[in-house]
């Protein structure tokens, strides 16, 4: 089966190759893998000792990130090597502070594998939620490498748990521990046999929990909101702006909108501006604008959201019409923001915790939207209750990344 899956994966890279040359995306998944080997031999020499850490794209990362930094606090003598497999991680975090040297994951082929292991030498190689990549777990293994699944998530319709599943079965042998974030996870590994998980919950409660330790100020987002209530529409797609652009040209109440899209392309952007009828201003066209005399403010940028939302009274996520979902609710709620997001939220746990909780509210059509903006505006008590429900989630769901690392220390400790 190993041979028959690097026959796939060897005729898979050479027709990305191919379609890289009509596809942006994909030109860049192509290209960025192109200079990995010579970027590591710059960056990591023979005598370092390294950690690695892998992250299929930009969500992985920020699931991670706490662990990461506590990794990095706990061996300070070594390298942090951070690989992605998708560009809309890499593209986003390739500056980041946290690694060494932070680069595409090559394909995984047995070679590539055996290369990357060879130059990297990791003690310790970290997978950040899912990712099973048979060879370089199969390498890992081999080397004795302790090998780790953090923040894991298994569900009974992954090929792991059916007839024909035994090769990926395979791959999960090289894990020394499943830190996984539910019961339910734990429950299908033992159906497999595997006694080495631990419920450790999902790292994101404590990635979010430190976001109110910073400095979330925005003088330009202040002056906009000037002291009138907001909603902040988070990583929105044009099925949740459809409804709520309908929502704000109709709207006659006193209250501002910030919309951050997900994608910024400037085509879209000027498109959502085109549609809107009420006073708008975007990011880019902001220097020099009275932006309190706005009602509509579009971030035609990326990196903020998370401190919009400490702006926020009201926050509506998107994704939640799309294909697997909605988007990052915690980063929200770690605010106390009651949360309005889209029907499309079953892969999602902490989205269908926070719905049985009402502190977030699934809508699926326009009416249903128009109704809880308009409890939300209008009652102030509600707003405050959601608020609190969501904020207090955060709380009592930290701590995974501590868990994490007592096992990790006193593992290797021992060893």
């Amino acid at each position: 089966m190993l041979f028959l899956y690097n026959i796939i994966i060897t005729l898979a890279n050479f027709l990305l190759k191919i379609i890289a040359l009509f596809n942006p995306k994909m030109k860049l998944f192509v290209a960025g893998r192109k200079t990995v080997f010579d970027t590591l031999s710059q960056k990591i020499k023979a005598s370092d000792k390294t950690i690695w850490f892998h992250a299929a794209s930009l969500g992985e990362y920020e699931q991670g990130l706490p662990v990461i930094e506590k990794i990095k606090e706990k061996f300070p003598s070594h390298k942090i090597v951070l690989t992605f497999f998708s560009p809309s991680g890499y593209e986003v975090r390739k500056n980041n502070t946290v690694a060494d040297a932070t680069v595409y994951l090559p394909m995984d082929t047995k070679r590539n594998a055996q290369k990357f292991l060879k130059l990297v030498h990791p003690e310790m190689a970290f997978f950040i939620k899912y990712e099973y990549w048979p060879n370089y777990l199969n390498e890992l293994k081999k080397e004795n490498t302790p090998t780790y699944l953090i923040s894991g998530i298994f569900r009974e319709n992954q090929m792991f748990f059916k007839w024909y599943g035994q090769f990926y079965r395979n791959a999960l042998n090289s894990f020394s521990y499943f830190f996984v974030q539910n019961e339910a996870s734990k429950k299908l590994l033992a159906q497999l046999g595997k006694t080495n998980v631990v419920v450790s919950g999902d790292t994101r409660f404590d990635r979010v929990a430190t976001i109110l330790e910073k400095d979330n100020t925005l003088d330009f987002i202040s002056e906009f909101k000037n002291d009138t209530l907001t909603i902040v529409i988070g990583s929105s797609w044009p099925k949740d702006e459809n409804l709520l652009v309908d929502y704000i040209n109709s709207t006659t109440q006193n209250v501002k909108f910030i919309i951050a899209p997900h994608n910024i392309k400037t085509e879209q952007i000027q498109q959502l501006k085109n549609s809107i009828t009420k006073k708008t201003v975007l990011f880019s066209e902001k220097e020099g604008e009275n932006l309190a005399d706005f009602d509509v403010f579009i971030i035609n940028t990326i990196g903020i959201l998370t401190k919009i939302y400490s702006y926020a009274d009201i926050a509506y996520v998107g994704g939640g019409f799309g294909n697997p979902g909605v988007h990052n609710i915690l980063e929200p709620a770690t605010f106390g923001v009651p949360i309005v997001i889209g029907p499309n939220f079953s892969h999602f746990a902490e989205a269908i915790d926070l719905v049985h909780l009402e502190g977030c509210t699934s809508i699926s059509n326009e009416e249903e939207l128009n109704a809880i903006f308009k409890t939300l505006i209008s009652d102030k008590n509600t707003r405050t209750k959601k608020g609190i429900i969501c904020k207090n989630f955060v709380n009592k769901n930290k701590g995974a990344t501590e868990q994490i690392l007592n096992k990790i220390t006193t593992k290797k400790t021992n060893n």
